[in-house]
């Protein structure tokens, strides 16, 4: 059974790449029917591995290569073990019979669950039309029914061109989080390349080297599989790194939600926002118009935002 990446990779190969399904069933050695069945659901497919994979010849020494890679922590960054030396190590002093191959991938996994900390990387904030988006949650005060209550609103900032849409809910959870994407991409009829998130803790199960790469949860892939858009997390406490969107909340703040609305439901709320992200879509024009043409179609089909128990 396909895991949700392999899923997303093969929707981008189809739906952005042009591949055929002959092609991708080719290449990347899947039937054509599983390949027909990633282009018509983007999952997550549903499989339980009733037992853990057996592994007679790594097993053993599974403890012993993480008691080294701990120890290196504390040793001088010249003088750690590589993938190869422990693979020396287990098959002069200790008798390991495997494939170097074998020890290579357990040490990869050992360092991913210590958590080794890479060296920061950084990314250029500039783009072409269509080609990234940034997305944060703020918070505001509203008059909700006579109340006085505190609003979630999810941001998602087109960078060329600065067009903005923005989306009340009472909550940031993943549900909340994956309907704006849903939302947003409808009203702007169109998806970007690439979209920049913090490190969401809904999202983000654990955070990687790199920008892209980060451990994450199946509903977002599922989504970010259906859309065909690339996923980009800043460094942790790094919030410069998507500044347009951090100023939009404040700026929604200000001039969207001064003085503080007083509604009767949430409805009313988002129907004043969404009112709001057109004048400001309008205003824009001039570089709205090349982003809009830039943006790739939304994909036929429907995503349910929601989680499943």
């Amino acid at each position: 059974m396909l895991k949700v990446v392999d899923i997303e990779c093969i929707r981008k190969l189809y739906f952005r790449e042009g591949w055929s399904v002959r092609k991708i069933a080719r290449e990347l050695h899947h039937s054509r029917k599983t390949v027909r069945k990633a282009l018509a659901d983007a999952g997550p497919w549903k499989y339980r591995l009733t037992r853990p994979r057996p592994s007679p010849k790594v097993g053993p020494f599974h403890e012993l290569i993480r008691q080294w890679l701990a120890a290196d922590q504390r040793a001088p960054r010249k003088q750690r073990h590589t993938a190869r030396r422990i693979y020396e190590r287990l098959r002069d002093e200790h008798g390991y019979q495997g494939a170097e191959s074998t020890i290579r991938r357990a040490v990869a996994q050992v360092r991913r669950e210590l958590g080794t900390a890479p060296v920061e990387p950084y990314f250029v904030l500039s783009s072409d039309p269509g080609e990234m988006a940034q997305m944060d949650w703020g918070q505001a005060k509203v008059e909700l029914a006579g109340v006085p209550t505190t609003v979630h609103l999810f941001c998602l900032r087109l960078h060329y061109s600065g067009v903005a849409f923005v989306w009340a809910s009472v909550h940031e959870k993943l549900e909340a989080f994956l309907e704006g994407h849903v939302r947003a991409f409808a009203w702007l009829e169109g998806v970007p390349e690439k979209v920049v998130y913090d490190n969401l803790s809904p999202v983000v199960r654990k955070v990687l080297q790199g920008h892209e790469e980060r451990e994450v949860c199946e509903r977002f892939m599922a989504l970010r599989s259906h859309y065909l858009f690339d996923s980009i997390f800043t460094n942790p406490a790094a919030a410069h790194e998507k500044g347009g969107v951090e100023n939009l909340v404040g700026y929604v703040r200000r001039n969207a939600l001064t003085p503080v609305p007083k509604v009767g439901s949430m409805d009313e709320l988002n129907a004043l926002l969404l009112a709001w992200c057109e004048r400001e879509r309008r205003r824009r024009h001039e570089r709205w118009n090349p982003e809009r043409k830039a943006l790739r179609a939304v994909p036929p089909g429907t995503v349910k935002p929601c989680v499943v128990h």
